[in-house]
Formats: structure tokens, C-alpha cells, sequence
């Protein structure tokens, strides 16, 4: 059975969260800074070609912030608030300690903040950014409706509770989507987002060794039998071990990390996949056939259309909007 969210749903849970998604949706606006800052998706972009141009690895980082984002407490810019005294930030939490991009999304807001003071949201600049970071990679654009506000509490303890984990399976990872008013078929299509960027050896060594460190499981050649060997053995190159803190990095997606592509959903459908959630897609009826799909490389333009509109969903997950929040003059540090 095809599994499809749109405003319309029969469960009642479902009913009130889509309710939620598309009210959010309803107050926000693609134009909503045409009176009070016209200029600010041309002054963003322009300091993303020029951040972009310096470093195309942030691309990624800059993507997965606003995910994260999203993921805890909705859309508001909490990933962004450093932590303060007896109360861990969710930059803090674990899950998050090797995100990236902090310095370039201030470099962005301080632009704003000249040329419009005290007018554009940090959650607005995280979902353009986000936006502009793929299309700079030769992804999709999209059109982002604006109006976000920013959000005053920020949890370590939240964000270690709500994000989807690296290790997640499809259960796992559908409920905490549905609980985003996000269905399997975006959580098969943002997935996709892994075809930019790196990753640590901690967040997937677990896949090629045992807790004693041994490399020898079930199969002979690794601890995971879902990762392809050969595959498995090249990481063991990078990897020593399941504590290895060298700082060495893998490709999410080898051979074309930087440059958004459907190369991603190849390397899954070979059992490429880097985390334990990608090799999770080949385990469902739903996601098994949107990866085997892709993978063929004939369906390039649909992916980039349901990436757009996944991301359009994903962006409008719980916003503030109207007098809640606030506008951030810096985006690590509420207001005083």
C-alpha cells in the first residue's frame, strides 16, 4: 500500500499534526520581507556563493543544521544557541557535537543585520542557507516561505531524545518522522540529503567492529552483514577501531560528497550505505523501492522534485510565528 501524507489523512493523531504542518505553512509567506527587507534571499545567496566558493564542503554541514534544527523544538534556530550555565544547549548533545556551519550562518546574519536590523529570523537565514547550499551544489531550489521566528529555549537533553539517530531502523525512523507530520516517503527522499558531506569514524564504526574491537563477525570480514565487504574493509582503513578519535573522515557519499546527486541512493542499493539508517532503507517495502528506483539514474529530475518538496514540508515543522519568539541579533545568544 502506498504510503502518502497531504493535508487530507484518516488517522486522527495524523489529522491534527498535518493540521499543524499546513497552519504553519498558511503563516508563512515568500514575501514576507518585501516591505522590511526585499533584499534579504539576494544578500544571503551572495554570501553563500562567496562561502561555497571558499569551502564546497559546507554545503553538507550547512544543509544538516537546518535539519537538526527542525528536529527539536521545530524550525526556530535553537540548534544555534550556545549553552548556557546548568543547561546544555542542543549543540551540545551528542548527536550533535561534529556539526559544522556555525560561523558562516553568523557571517550571513551579521549581513542582515546592516542591512536590515533586528528584521530577519535566524530560523529564516538557517532555511535559506540550507536551500542555497544545495543549489550550490547543482541541486534543486525551491521557493521558502519566510516569516519564521526564533525560538528562546534550546535543549541538549531534547535533542538527544528527538533527532533520528544514525543507527535507526525504519520503525524507529518513520515514527519519529510522523511525529513531524512527515511521512516514509520523505524520510526515504531526505535520505537523499546524505549525498553531500562527511561523517566521523564514532558515528559508524560500530558497523565494522564488535565492542572489543574485533573486526571478525558473523560474516568473517565485519560486524554488519547488511555493508558490503569489500566496501566494509576500506573504511577499516580509515576506522581503527570503534573509539577512534583520529578525526578521520569518511565520504557519505564516496566520489561525490560535494556536489548534490542521486549517486547516493546507488551506493545503498550496493549496501554502500555509510550509517546503519541508510542500509535501514533496503529493509522497507516503501523505501527499499524509492532507493531501487533512483538508483537507476532515470529518475534524477523527480528525486530533485520530491527533494524540494520534502524540504518545503521539513522547513515548516512547528515555526513560531507572529509575536512568538523573537528576532535574534545574534544567533547563538537570545536577546537581552
Amino acid at each position: 500500500m502506498k504510503r502518502n501524507l497531504s493535508c487530507v489523512l484518516l488517522l486522527p493523531v495524523a489529522i491534527l499534526l498535518v493540521l499543524s504542518a499546513c497552519s504553519a505553512l498558511g503563516q508563512l509567506d515568500t514575501g514576507f520581507y518585501i516591505q522590511t527587507c526585499s533584499k534579504v534571499e539576494e544578500i544571503v545567496r551572495e554570501e553563500m556563493v562567496k562561502i561555497i566558493s571558499a569551502a564546497p564542503s559546507l554545503a553538507g554541514p550547512l544543509l544538516r543544521l537546518h535539519f537538526h534544527d527542525c528536529f527539536v523544538r521545530g524550525c526556530d534556530a535553537s540548534v544555534l544557541l550556545d549553552s548556557t550555565a546548568g543547561e546544555p544547549a542542543e549543540r551540545d548533545a551528542k548527536p550533535n557535537k561534529s556539526l559544522r556551519g556555525f560561523g558562516s550562518v553568523e557571517r550571513v546574519k551579521a549581513k542582515l543585520e546592516v542591512a536590515c536590523p533586528g528584521t530577519v529570523s535566524c530560523a529564516d537565514v538557517l532555511a535559506l542557507m540550507a536551500r542555497d547550499a544545495v543549489v550550490l551544489a547543482k541541486g534543486p531550489t525551491w521557493q521558502v516561505a519566510l516569516g519564521r521566528r526564533d525560538g528562546v529555549v534550546s535543549s541538549a537533553t531534547e535533542a538527544s531524545h528527538e533527532l533520528p539517530p544514525s543507527f535507526g531502523d525504519v520503525p524507529l525512523l518513520s515514527k519519529i518522522f510522523a511525529s513531524k507530520g512527515l511521512d516514509v516517503k520523505d524520510l526515504a527522499v531526505l535520505s537523499g540529503a546524505h549525498t553531500l558531506g562527511t561523517a566521523h569514524c564514532p558515528s559508524f564504526a560500530d558497523r565494522l567492529y564488535d565492542s572489543t574491537g574485533n573486526n571478525n563477525g558473523t560474516d568473517g570480514l565485519g560486524v554488519d552483514p547488511s555493508l558490503d565487504s569489500e566496501y566494509a574493509h576500506k573504511l577499516r582503513m580509515k576506522c581503527k577501531g570503534v573509539d577512534d578519535r583520529s578525526g578521520m573522515l569518511a565520504e557519505m557519499d564516496p566520489g561525490s560528497y560535494k556536489t548534490f546527486d542521486t549517486s547516493y541512493y546507488r551506493h545503498v542499493a550496493k549496501r554502500r550505505g555509510l550509517f546503519r539508517s541508510d542500509a535501514a532503507l533496503l529493509t522497507d517495502d516503501t523505501t527499499r523501492d524509492y532507493v531501487h528506483r533512483v538508483a537507476t539514474g532515470k529518475f534524477d529530475d523527480a528525486f530533485f522534485r520530491d527533494f524540494a518538496q520534502s524540504m518545503t514540508k521539513m522547513g515548516n515543522v512547528s515555526v513560531l510565528t507572529g509575536v512568538k519568539g523573537e528576532i535574534r541579533k545574534k544567533c547563538y545568544i537570545v536577546n537581552k
